[in-house]
């Protein structure tokens, strides 16, 4: 039996202003902030109490008691109690990923709608006692008599309540994120002044989007919160070249500062999805298609590189697409890092990363500055790990509109070494 594959809509997309950690949403949760995201979506597009066909979210770092985050998010939100969630995670692409699962299920028909959504928030990081504490708990929880919970604390001292401390660091080589980009700017031979320079431009073009009223349709209010507060209109140059490196301190020659690297974020993002006939019964707007995705990893722990591998799904997209770089409008590059987007489109340009890492004869080519990130991205806007996937692709949709464009390239990094990149094309 031959299947028609149908086209995948975004109707658009609502998410709550990203605060720097510590900030804004001490107070929050995953669970308030995505709620608040999804109810944000839900009112804009008249879906209170009405069946999706299924809510796909994640957070990167979440608390045992963050039950099916989607699903409790859902229902809190005030969709229908008929509507499934989903609960899912791959790092800095979650929400990403989420819109591509989403999407092929409403290309092959299982679905007919899907919201796409993350959440993640620095400021309540779960606090973890370390293994041996931990056990003594699980134990005094068993135990029945007074002698049995007395007999838990044999041996104790006071060293194991001390708080094992979240970390960034990669499980298989010990280095964080930042170290890894540190190795990555010094292997592709990316200047301290080169990083400073994008990181500027996003700032300066995000602000300009703020100031032409591009987001007011986009952000919901959170905890009396109605704007992003990391965009700095008013950085330079000058001010950027103070910062002091952020994870090479001792070699004398680190790169990535606070100014060229995203902040710690909070926040929460989502993302409306549906077929034609079901956005166009309810009289909902079609911004553009989700028309392909690619999903990669590399072996970063032996020398890849830790970010480079959305080079290798977009390699995919355009071989697949049978598009070159001349046909993308706008690229949309998750900016984890300066370092790591320069890294990326230095890759593309080089024939013998292509060759030997992207198996191609000619390279992919250069990309053109000014249609990369031009309303701003990641190091302007802030990077709520899970949720940074939605907001992205909601922006591109609406980008492709304003800017009366046709065809955008998505691309973002995540930990452990993957990627996940997208196409968007506008609606005709």
């Amino acid at each position: 039996m031959t299947q028609t594959l149908r086209k995948v809509a975004i109707v658009g997309s609502a998410r709550i202003p990203f605060c720097r950690a510590y900030t804004g949403y001490e107070n929050e949760t995953n669970l308030s902030m995505l709620s608040t995201a999804i109810g944000g979506l839900a009112e804009k597009y008249g879906l209170k109490g009405q069946r999706i066909g299924e809510v796909m979210a994640g957070s990167v770092i979440s608390h045992s008691k963050d039950f099916n985050l989607a699903r409790e998010a859902l229902l809190d939100a005030g969709l229908s109690p008929q509507t499934p969630g989903t609960t899912i995670q791959i790092a800095c692409g979650t929400s990403l990923q989420a819109a591509l699962t989403l999407g092929a299920k409403i290309a092959t028909g299982e679905i007919d709608s899907g919201i796409a959504a993350g959440s993640d928030t620095v400021s309540d990081s779960p606090v973890v006692l370390g293994p041996k504490m931990q056990k003594r708990m699980i134990a005094l929880s068993r135990a029945r008599t007074t002698g049995e919970k007395l007999s838990v604390f044999k041996g104790f001292n006071f060293g194991e309540i001390t708080p094992v401390a979240p970390s960034t660091q990669e499980p298989r080589t010990g280095l964080s994120m930042g170290e890894h980009c540190e190795l990555m700017a010094k292997q592709w031979g990316i200047s301290r002044e080169a990083q400073d320079v994008l990181a500027l431009r996003s700032h300066q073009n995000a602000a300009a989007a703020y100031d032409e009223g591009f987001h007011d349709d986009l952000i919901v209010p959170c905890a009396g919160i109605f704007k992003d507060n990391n965009v700095r209109p008013d950085t330079s140059l000058e001010k950027m070249a103070t910062m002091k490196p952020a994870f090479d301190k001792k070699s004398g020659k680190g790169t990535l500062t606070a100014a060229n690297s995203t902040p710690l974020t909070d926040g929460a993002s989502s993302v409306l999805l549906a077929s034609e006939e079901w956005a166009r019964e309810r009289g909902l707007p079609i911004l553009g298609y989700l028309t392909m995705g690619a999903v990669s990893a590399n072996d970063f722990a032996h020398g890849d590189g830790l970010l480079m591998a959305p080079t290798i799904a977009v390699s995919d997209l355009m071989r697949r697409s049978g598009l070159s770089f001349a046909d993308i409008d706008l690229f949309e590059l998750h900016e984890a890092f300066a370092a790591q987007v320069l890294c990326t489109l230095a890759a593309w340009e080089d024939p013998d990363y292509n060759r030997a890492v992207l198996g191609r004869d000619d390279p992919l080519g250069a990309v053109p500055v000014d249609k990369i990130n031009v309303f701003g991205s990641s190091l302007a806007y802030g990077h709520p790990f899970a949720a940074t996937g939605a907001r992205i692709l909601g922006m591109t949709a609406k980008m492709l509109n304003t800017l009366e464009k046709s065809r955008a390239l998505i691309s973002v990094c995540t930990a452990g070494g993957m990627g996940v990149a997208a196409i968007v094309e506008k609606a005709s």
